[in-house]
């Protein structure tokens, strides 16, 4: 069999390739339940009897909403894909009124559900999206058709020809699926990804990993409604892997213990909260072990690849490993040979600890308009080069125009935003996609990201500020949980700060400071505040005279995709924030609220 073309072709090249006893793995009831790689096509062709047997026509566009990722997730996008409609995965905490909005834009005909908390939501704004015939639930539920009924609808053989015929009407230029991106502004935008976007990334990709084909294991846990883990879940198949779909993010540390894992992807977010878990539990020890245990951090934080710090510093390097870091690794399972991060930058000491503990971290970047890798670190063949997201991916181009933006051209550029061919027209132009990132490409070919090109801001005195940058380097303090920099036609560069509260607790504790615990009362707290201005003054010695932060003012809450300040992966919605705060920013600026 050729390489994949479209979507539904990677379980059956999987199977001609490397059929698996355990090609998707769920936990259901504490216990892991496996679907070989056979299973898997028969309940897709039974989806696929099942929805045509419901009417659904080709071009009809079909919702999936699911809190975790799970096999049935996969089942019913290979099903409905082979009919030749498209699927609409929406991201399951948005608001209700985003369910109503996207599933009306994309005139969604069914919706496949997870558990009863989707369930309770869609049932709230049915009735104002009249193209919706029905609701099938994964879980069993008293109130809601199940999943069951379909596969039950396509028990019956007798219409697979259907099947096949409306398979082989599928082009690879045909669009796959909806994805509506969350956005830090305004209304979601539906980006339209055909099969050969989707499916090309996933061929691509496979290039860069660095893994046994037909016996390594997976772990899923990012959302796959996002582009990023749903054109992995398809190359992992492309590959032969063993996917597992961890149960909750809570329960990641147990799971990648049951599973050890060779793969998984990671945001940078998660990558921080792993290592100041590490930290704090190094500053734990006492004596001789934390000694050891702070002189380990040390010395992978000077880390550069291909042994450049020399053989002195490799012998002690062996020596850190064997004592400490490979405590590191089978906290994370043992066998991990990649780490994907994706989504946001990664701090450059985070990819420097990592890697010299023996954790293969390869930032990569890419948009979901880009279905989504456009270009990816590699440790093999020189391709890795810490501070880059990596070069770019075969038959992908990558130019930087004359205002640094970075413009990409390639197989995995998107067909445009649905029904909505302005917006679209805004970005796909002279052949090549914009990407609104501020970008340049060193001399041996590796991407750099300097910042967004709608988040770079002017002070009144006319300098430039790229807030990333300054936020990166703010949040390596412990004390920092998310900061955002502010100063659009201001006189300076401020922040607003939410402190790591978790962290503050421990520090109010072990240093004996007598502090409230109360965060409205800390946010006032001289002895915090001039503790974090310790930190900010400590981090803004890197940057120019016009760059540093002035001054901040800390926030009480948390910040949080629920209460609106981050999207769901996890990028702050500036706009929104600084609404929240707007008193705070006032404050600052001394304006008049």
């Amino acid at each position: 069999m050729t390489d994949p073309k479209r979507l539904f072709d990677f379980p059956y090249y999987q199977l001609e390739k490397y059929p698996l006893e355990k090609s998707l793995v769920s936990k259901v009831n504490g216990e892991w339940v496996a679907t070989s790689t056979q299973e898997y096509i028969n309940k897709a062709n039974a989806i696929s009897r099942g929805l045509l047997r419901l009417g659904v026509q080709p071009n009809d566009k079909v919702a999936i909403i699911s809190m975790t990722n799970r096999t049935e997730w996969n089942i019913c996008d290979i099903g409905i894909l082979q009919v030749g409609a498209q699927d609409v995965p929406i991201y399951p905490t948005v608001s209700e009124e985003d369910y109503e909005y996207v599933l009306n834009h994309s005139e969604s005909v069914y919706c496949f559900v997870s558990c009863s908390e989707v369930y309770d939501k869609i049932k709230k704004i049915k009735d104002n999206v009249p193209s919706l015939k029905g609701i099938y639930s994964f879980d069993e539920l008293e109130n809601c058709t199940n999943w069951n009924e379909v596969l039950k609808l396509g028990e019956d053989e007798s219409n697979q020809e259907e099947v096949e015929s409306r398979k082989a009407a599928v082009k690879e230029d045909d669009l796959a699926t909806l994805i509506y991106t969350s956005g830090t502004t305004g209304r979601p935008k539906g980006v339209m990804l055909s099969h050969k976007n989707i499916a090309s990334n996933a061929v691509h990709s496979e290039e860069r990993l660095p893994i046994e084909f037909g016996t390594s294991k997976a772990l899923s846990f990012l959302p796959v409604c996002h582009i990023y883990e749903r054109m992995l879940l398809y190359m992992y198949q492309y590959c032969g892997v063993s996917i597992h779909f961890a149960e909750s993010l809570e329960t990641i540390s147990d799971n990648l213990k049951e599973v050890k894992p060779e793969v998984m992807t990671a945001v940078p977010r998660l990558l921080e909260k792993v290592y100041d878990k590490i930290i704090a539990k190094g500053s734990d020890l006492t004596g001789v072990k934390k000694k050891l245990f702070f002189w380990a951090v040390e010395l992978g934080l000077q880390w550069e690849p291909y042994s450049k710090n020399g053989w002195w510093y490799e012998t002690k390097l062996k020596l850190a490993r064997k004592l400490i870091f490979s405590k590191w690794q089978e906290a994370l399972g043992g066998n991990l040979k990649a780490i994907a991060s994706g989504s946001a930058a990664l701090q450059p000491r985070l990819a420097r600890v990592f890697n010299s503990a023996g954790i293969p971290i390869m930032e990569g970047y890419g948009l979901t308009e880009t279905s989504p890798v456009l270009t990816v670190n590699d440790m093999r063949n020189g391709g890795f080069r810490i501070g880059t997201v990596g070069k770019p991916l075969s038959n992908t181009e990558i130019k930087i125009a004359e205002d640094g933006e970075i413009l990409a051209k390639g197989p995995q550029i998107m067909q445009g935003y649905y029904k909505d061919p302005e917006k679209t027209a805004e970005v796909l132009k002279d052949g090549y996609f914009h990407t609104g990132d501020i970008g340049e490409v060193d001399a041996d070919g590796f991407l750099k990201i300097t910042d967004r090109k709608k988040e770079m801001f002017k002070t009144s005195g006319g300098k430039y500020v790229a807030p990333q940058l300054l936020e990166n380097a703010m949040k390596q303090s412990r004390f920092i949980e998310q900061i955002m920099v502010v100063g659009d036609g201001e006189k300076m560069p401020a922040a607003l700060i939410q402190p790591n509260w978790e962290f503050i607790s421990d520090w109010n504790e072990r240093k004996e400071k007598n502090l409230s615990n109360d965060p409205n009362v800390l946010v006032n707290d001289e002895t915090l505040i001039k503790r974090i201005q310790k930190e900010v003054d400590k981090f803004n010695e890197r940057f120019g005279k016009w760059e540093k932060i002035k001054k901040f003012e800390l926030t009480p809450d948390v910040w949080g995709i629920e209460s609106g300040h981050l999207t769901p992966t996890m990028k702050m919605k500036r706009k929104v924030i600084k609404e929240k705060y707007l008193h705070l920013y006032n404050k600052i600026y001394e304006h008049e609220s």
